[in-house]
């Protein structure tokens, strides 16, 4: 199992935004915590076949590529085109290979793989249950999802760019007049992030006069992707839910864990949600 370098990996995200082959580095880069959960689940990658459905710029499919038997990197957007292709030249990785296409619709027979990568990818698929329901068709019996995502009301699922002072603006305001608000202040008052251009593609977008669009076609929140996930016919073999550091040193423990549980309050301060799904005999539904 590969170290995790968290020094190198801060390095590569204050500029991911840079390129779409930072951006792949970066995930190269992070993937080792993926591994890393799945190994305390006891999870075996090695010799496994692999799909990461949703796998962006590529860096991920690769990194797991040099632990697995082979590894489809499926992206609709084909960002791997000149990004991954040119890592996995870089990096020597034989078992790996892209594949344009659609996360509801996956281009693969049933039971195919071992193990499906969803790695922040479902807030971004414009139908979050068809897409579970997917990874389940193509998984081999007892095949394994790891999927993670963030509430969209939270700090981090937001996806906008973090102010200065943590701020949950986009609860007072709403979505759309927040992104018009945040599209103004990365014009003419960038100094108020904490990102730079380098690390916000929002940022990047704004500075350079092109409209931002709204990259969240699902709204998550806990308690209906719970709801998802077991319609779809997955047994939960491990549930993380990390609340935002903000929040972490803000609240007294047990004040914490206990709006933590506490449904609409739970998406606001949960910063990450982290699964790791076995696929069952049949879907719950049927």
């Amino acid at each position: 199992m590969r170290t995790i370098d968290d020094r190198a990996i801060a390095v590569a995200g204050a500029v991911r935004r840079r390129s779409e082959y930072d951006y792949a580095l970066f995930e190269y880069l992070r993937s080792p915590k993926i591994l890393q959960v799945l190994d305390r689940c006891g999870v075996r990658v090695e010799g496994r076949l692999v799909l990461d459905a949703g796998c962006g710029a590529g860096g991920t499919a690769l990194s797991f590529a040099e632990e697995a038997g082979f590894v489809a990197g499926l992206d609709i957007d084909a960002r791997f085109a000149d990004t991954g292709t040119r890592l996995q030249g870089e990096k020597r990785i034989a078992g790996a290979g892209f594949v344009k296409g659609d996360g509801v619709r996956l281009p693969f027979r049933s039971d195919s793989f071992d193990l499906v990568l969803s790695h922040e990818v479902i807030e971004h698929i414009y139908e979050g249950p068809g897409y579970l329901h997917e990874m389940r068709r193509v998984l081999r019996p007892g095949g394994v999802v790891y999927l993670s995502t963030a509430p969209y009301l939270s700090l981090t699922g937001a996806h906008l760019p973090r102010l200065r002072l943590p701020l949950p603006i986009h609860l007072v305001l709403g979505r759309t007049l927040t992104l018009r608000l945040f599209h103004a202040l990365a014009r003419q008052a960038a100094f108020v992030f904490r990102e730079k251009r380098e690390a916000s593609s929002f940022i990047k977008a704004a500075q350079d006069g092109r409209p931002v669009s709204d990259s969240l076609l699902q709204k998550i929140r806990v308690a209906p992707l719970r709801a998802w996930i077991d319609d779809a016919g997955f047994r939960v073999r491990h549930e993380g839910l990390r609340v935002t550091g903000f929040f972490e040193r803000a609240l007294p423990g047990p004040l914490r864990r206990l709006l933590a549980r506490t449904p609409w309050i739970q998406d606001v301060l949960i910063g990450n949600i982290e699964y790791v799904l076995e696929k069952t005999a049949s879907p719950a539904a049927s």
